[in-house]
């Protein structure tokens, strides 16, 4: 009944993990056509939602990967409990979730590798973890292919706009079809995404059968388990999708057609190309590698080192970082079912506080698309730029109408006060010239008064 219980918690809690992956991720696919304006936002977060759910019934080898592969269990491997899973589990949540409130650049797929080894560690040792497979299924796939993704989506570009360079007339040849095949392409990486990162989770849950003994070493995922991982995905990109809107719709940097369409057509195919041969990549890394390539492969970009090694350190942060929340975690899990609900209340917790904090920020970078283009100097984007000299000159205008209705306030005042003061001293006027006749008068009478009273005494 206790083994029961931490297995069904670990599914909730690997699915939990697969809709924040989906969310998290959403930008890796429709960053670029939606900063072209090729497909509207709404529109390109249903379209990912889909994809990523067909997506993840295409393969299955990257979850064998991670179910027999980086972790040993069973057939003469050390045996992992389903209770260091989940441990391994809530560290990769708790990390992916705080680096999605402070738009750290991350990988959701690092943050499950990292929780789990630093789970399986502490709860079972170093050997435990088979780092041969580790380094040549995680660590070596990681760093070659946002290189090659990037390298692909440069040579991409640059025989773009050399197709469509300027004539002898200086006219450029028509650039409206790589608009249109961004469509096709940010579909393409949208399925690849469900392809490569739904897979994670269904290697999680088939590892916690196997460790309990509810499934076969060696076998693959069950239909339910990929229905059920494919769900989550695919509902975490429609939900995190609207969340990151204003982000891609507002702060994304400016990616023209030719640019968009090579870095989609260089992302999908390198994570086709892993998840065919079981490498479990960032989705992340590669997207971001490939807006790198394009935005250098397109003539007067600058990079800016400095930026692109922050976040190569921040990438590099995560499997040690999630790996210590894990370990963490693994440790608190030593005390059994007590142990299993303390970590449980505590990722519970920390997720709402995370969640709930992120809605009271106004600004949130929830796509690390931003700190691609900050690395490769691209401008921001012209619609954007449009929408704030629009802004500015609506309110310059208000201001303008304002400053005059203020003007033409005080000018009115004035004029009362004018009036006012003209009318006190008409007034006063008026009162004197009625007060002096009356005192000419009363001197006239008073001095044929004492003409009389002579003429009298004489």
């Amino acid at each position: 009944m206790e083994i029961i219980f931490v297995v069904v918690l670990v599914i909730a809690l690997a699915l939990f993990f697969d809709f924040t992956n989906g969310f998290h991720d959403t930008a890796n696919a429709m960053a670029t056509p939606i900063a072209t304006g090729a497909i509207k936002p709404k529109a390109a977060v249903t379209l990912a939602a889909v994809l990523n759910l067909v997506g993840a019934f295409l393969s299955t080898e990257v979850a064998k990967t991670i179910s027999g592969g980086i972790i040993k269990e069973g057939g003469g491997g050390v045996q992992i409990t389903p209770d260091f899973i989940l441990a391994g589990l809530i560290g990769a949540i708790i990390w992916n979730m705080a680096t999605w409130r402070f738009g750290l650049p991350s990988s959701s797929s690092h943050a499950l590798f990292g929780g789990l080894i630093g789970a399986a560690i502490v709860g079972a040792g170093l050997n435990s973890v088979d780092f041969g497979v580790f380094l040549s299924k995680v660590v070596i796939p990681a760093l070659a292919a946002p290189i090659i993704a990037g390298f692909g989506a440069y040579l991409c570009t640059k025989l773009a706009y050399a197709i469509t360079r300027r004539n002898d007339d200086g006219k450029t040849a028509h650039r409206a079809p790589f608009k249109f095949g961004q469509i096709f392409s940010s579909s393409l990486v949208a399925l690849a995404h469900g392809t490569n990162d739904a897979q994670k989770t269904m290697g999680v849950i088939t590892l916690v059968l196997v460790s309990a003994g509810m499934q076969a070493h060696g076998t693959g995922p069950h239909i339910w388990v990929i229905t059920a991982c494919a769900l989550a995905i695919a509902l975490g990109t429609y939900i995190g999708g609207w969340r990151i809107i204003d982000t891609l719709g507002t702060k994304l940097t400016t990616v023209k057609p030719a640019q968009g369409l090579s870095a989609e057509t260089s992302t999908a195919a390198a994570i086709l190309a892993s998840s065919h041969l079981g490498f479990a990549l960032s989705t992340t890394q590669v997207a971001s590698g490939s807006v790198l390539g394009s935005g250098l492969g397109r003539k007067g970009a600058d990079v800016q080192w400095s930026t692109a090694g922050r976040i190569a350190s921040g990438w590099l942060l995560t499997i040690p970082a999630a790996a210590i929340v894990g370990a963490a975690a693994a440790g608190i899990a030593h005390f059994g079912v007590v142990g299993v609900l303390i970590d449980t209340v505590i990722a519970v917790i920390a997720v709402l506080w995370i969640f709930l904090t992120s809605r009271r920020v106004e600004e949130t970078d929830l796509s690390n698309f931003d700190a691609v283009g900050e690395a490769v100097n691209i401008r921001g984007r012209k619609r954007k730029l449009r929408k704030d000299r629009n802004r500015k000159r609506a309110e310059a205008k208000r201001a303008a109408r304002r400053e005059a209705w203020e003007e033409k306030q005080k000018a009115k005042q004035e004029r009362r006060a004018s009036h006012e003061r003209k009318a006190s001293e008409s007034e006063a006027r008026r009162s004197a010239s009625a007060s002096v006749p009356a005192g000419q008068g009363d001197g006239k009478s008073a001095r044929s008064d004492e003409t009389g009273d002579k003429g009298d005494s004489k």
